[in-house]
Parts: structure tokens; C-alpha cells; sequence
């Protein structure tokens, strides 16, 4: 199955984001005597899971409760790692937001579960036109649901000073450079507390999706375990990488306490200099510029490939923000809202205030690129590009990424392990085709070396 973007390379400059997962809850109230509409105010909740932003979107809101004339308040709720399952309680308890933050590995879920309204009768031909339309990223069956603001690269970020202090010159290439350097830098920095590498395991999905998906992807696999050639699931190429992220624990070259290490405490520790390497997405130029000032010099790299051969491509990430919510009793107002988030002079200043690059391209052509620190390491390569999009499955059992960390810890045989990943997801995909309408069809002629580049400048 090859799933075409509605995109062209000379339409849209590839947009690096700044996206911070945090994991903490807090809810915005401003604005409560805004509006000049007579009688009671109109309320409505959106949801996100972003905090880079958090200040900056309360400011926005603060501003449109108290200059809209409809006598519309937003109430904003930013909530942490369990966005999901906060936003499946409330959907099972009628307490619903109106707007929903979505991104390109939940807006097709959500979707599904039937979470999202869709947009386009709020759309006029002006809208259509600027904002890009993606198969499957924000459009679905000829429906839109989202309207994209920014996207992502993802890289490996490293330590600079702890590379000099272990003498190595330049980041890794290779799966077993990646061992290698890990085992040197916890050498050199174990005395002061640091170590070779981390991810953040207490999320074994976003930890791995950062890490090993791109790994993966560069190396020409789908990183989701996808094969585009013959539509079926098939999860050995992870196989190096998760034995090499198990060599890397198991000899003591990675932070003690991944297991109960979230994202935000990672960057903490890597800003103090106790990390040596770590992938992640382009927000952490912003994070080291504004959330934890890092008190070291960092750059960002291309991901290392398991050979040294770069065979596929960077999955670059995006073209959805905000979603309307399919419960909403009031999704006229919640749409004015929107529309006033995704208006030029927001998404300008979202831009040029450091929070990410737009991937609208009146926005990306006319706004100023913002001076942060470490942003250099994510601009667009020829190694990125835009993977299709695979189909999500509901495999009975362990997903993927918890089996690969429960072999992390314990071991085990991962032969096994990802024979019976591959039986089990095609065995969903199998269900998903039968009974919901899932479309999955081979492409032999899929070439992920062709992916890279077409959005690099």
C-alpha cells in the first residue's frame, strides 16, 4: 500500500518542530470576564499534550477570550504522557474537550474510534487552497479533520563536551559505533555521574519511537514494523537495533533508571551533562533554550543506520495540529477558535517565536527562521523525507515496543519474540481487512531509498 501525499516538494518547505511531551496537568482558565457578547458565555475545552508551547498558547487564548465578540471562553487543558487515556475516559464519561490536539501517530486513531468531526464545512476555497491536504494525515476518505501548523525531523542529540573528554571526534554511524561510543563516554564521565546513552523508558512507545523507529527507517525499514512491498507486518530488521540497545544496557553503558524515566527528567539530566547521547525529535532546540537551559554544548546528528548504509529515510512528522471534537455541542464556537489559532498572525508568531517551522507555505515563506540554539542539527537533509502511511492494527497481546523492552530487561529469544510479533499483527491486519474495511495492498515497486531529500533545500 503507497499512500500519496497531496504535497508537492516545491510547495512546501519541510518544517522542523519543536514538540515537548511533558507530563504534567494543569488547566488554563483566563479570560473568564472576556467577550463583549451580551448573556452567558459560550465555554469550550481544548485538549493538548504539548508543553514547549504552553505559555505562548495561554497567551493566545487569554487574547482570543477577551477581543472575540461571540462570548466564547476557552477553558485549555494540557495534560502529559496519558493524553490517550485521559482522552478515551472522556469520551466513555461524556466529558469530552471540544478541541483536540492530534498528531500523525493518534489523528488516525482517533479517527477510527470515531473522536474527530470533520472540518471541511467550515473550510472556504481560501483555506482549501493554503493549508496542504495529506492522505491520511489529516485527511480521511476525502474528509478533512486538521489543518497542519508545524512538523518534525528527528536526529540523535549528543554532548559535545563529553565526546572531547572521551576523545572522540564525531558521532556515530553504525549500530556497533553506537555501542562503542556509548561504552567510551560512560568511561570518561562515569566519575561525575554520566553516561553513554538513555531513552525514556517509562514509555516504551514514545521511547522507541524516537529511537529505534528512525534507526529503522534510515536503514530502509518501515519503522513501524510495516513492509510497503508486501503489506505485511514484519518486524526483523529491529532485531540489530534492539540487540544493540540491550548490549548498551547490559554492559552498563546506559543512565541507571531508564525503566522509570520519562522524557522531560531525560532532558533535565542531559542539560546537567549526565547524558552522552539520546535521539528525539527537533524540540529539543527549544527545550534546551527555554524549558532546561543546558549548562553544556550539544549538536544533533543524523541517526546512526544499522551498517553505516543509509537505505531509506528520516520520517519527517506532521500535518495535523488542532481536530474538532465529534462530541461537541458547540462546534461552531469551538471552530472560531481554530480559526483563529491557525490565522497567519499566529502561526507566524509560532514560527518566529521558536516553537516550530510551518509547513503552511505562505507561513514558512514569509516568516523569519528562529535563532535557537542547536536548530542547525534539524534542518532538512537529504535523508528525510515522507514515509507512507502504515495501517494501524490492535494485535491480541504485547504490542511491539513493550516486547522489545521486556527483552531489553529480561532477554530471552528474540527470534521468537519477533516471530510471534509478526504473527500476531498480521493476524490483526488480517481481522482489520475482513471486518472494518482496512485497505492494505503490496507495492513491490516501494523504494524507501527514494524517500529522502525531496523536501531538503
Amino acid at each position: 500500500m503507497r499512500k500519496q501525499l497531496l504535497l508537492t516538494a516545491s510547495s512546501v518547505v519541510l518544517a522542523f518542530g519543536l514538540t515537548a511531551c511533558g507530563n504534567s496537568d494543569t488547566t488554563d482558565k483566563s479570560g473568564e470576564t472576556g467577550g463583549s457578547a451580551p448573556g452567558e458565555k459560550t465555554k469550550i475545552s481544548y485538549w493538548t499534550g504539548d508543553r514547549h508551547d504552553a505559555e505562548f498558547v495561554k497567551e493566545k487564548v487569554a487574547e482570543f477570550n477577551e477581543t472575540n465578540t461571540d462570548g466564547i471562553e476557552v477553558e485549555l487543558v494540557v495534560k502529559g504522557d496519558d493524553f490517550d487515556t485521559a482522552l478515551d475516559l472522556s469520551f466513555q464519561t461524556s466529558d469530552a474537550p471540544d478541541i483536540i490536539r492530534v498528531k500523525e501517530n493518534t489523528i488516525g486513531t482517533f479517527y477510527k474510534k470515531e473522536y474527530l468531526a470533520p472540518i471541511d464545512e467550515y473550510l472556504s476555497e481560501e483555506l482549501k487552497a493554503k493549508f496542504p491536504e495529506m492522505v491520511d494525515l489529516n485527511t480521511f476518505d476525502g474528509k478533512r479533520y486538521s489543518l497542519p501548523n508545524y512538523g518534525t525531523t528527528m536526529r540523535l542529540i549528543y554532548n559535545k563536551d563529553l565526546f572531547a573528554k572521551a576523545g572522540i571526534q564525531n558521532p556515530p554511524t553504525t549500530l556497533q559505533e553506537l555501542v562503542d561510543t556509548a561504552k567510551k563516554l560512560t568511561e570518561a564521565g562515569k566519575a561525575d555521574g554520566a553516561y553513554g546513552f538513555a531513552q525514556n523508558f517509562k514509555n516504551p512507545p514514545s521511547a522507541l519511537g524516537r529511537s529505534s523507529r528512525v534507526i529503522a527507517e534510515m536503514s530502509g525499514f518501515g519503522g513501524f514494523g510495516y513492509d510497503f512491498k508486501t503489506a505485511r507486518f514484519d518486524f526483523s530488521g529491529f532485531k540489530p537495533i534492539i540487540e544493540a540497545f540491550k548490549q548498551i544496557k547490559d554492559n552498563g553503558s546506559m543512565l541507571p533508571g531508564v525503566e522509570s524515566l520519562d522524557i522531560d527528567p531525560l532532558r533535565a539530566q542531559f542539560a546537567e551533562g549526565k547524558i552522552g547521547m539520546y535521539l528525539s525529535f527537533s524540540s529539543e532546540p527549544g527545550v534546551y533554550s527555554k524549558q532546561f537551559p543546558a549548562k553544556i554544548d550539544w549538536a544533533a546528528a543524523p541517526a546512526p543506520t544499522i551498517d553505516g548504509n543509509v537505505k531509506g529515510a528520516s520520517g519527517f512528522l506532521g500535518g495535523q495540529w488542532l481536530a474538532l471534537s465529534s462530541k461537541s455541542e458547540h462546534k461552531d464556537a469551538a471552530w472560531k477558535f481554530m480559526e483563529f489559532m491557525y490565522s497567519d498572525q499566529m502561526l507566524t508568531a509560532y514560527q518566529e517565536n521558536g516553537y516550530g517551522i510551518s509547513m503552511v507555505p505562505s507561513i514558512s515563506a514569509a516568516a523569519k527562521t528562529p535563532e535557537v540554539n542547536g536548530i542547525e542539527g534539524f534542518l532538512p537533509n537529504k535523508y528525510d523525507g515522507v514515509w507512507p502511511v502504515y495501517p494501524t492494527v490492535a494485535p491480541e497481546g504485547m504490542k511491539s515496543d513493550d516486547a522489545f523492552f521486556k527483552y531489553m530487561l529480561n532477554g530471552g529469544d528474540l527470534d521468537a519474540i519477533i516471530t510471534d510479533l509478526n504473527k500476531r499483527y498480521n493476524a490483526a491486519l488480517d481481522d482489520a481487512m475482513k471486518n472494518d474495511g482496512l485497505k492494505a495492498e503490496p507495492d513491490a515497486g516501494f523504494d524507501p531509498a527514494q524517500l529522502g531529500g525531496k523536501f531538503a533545500k
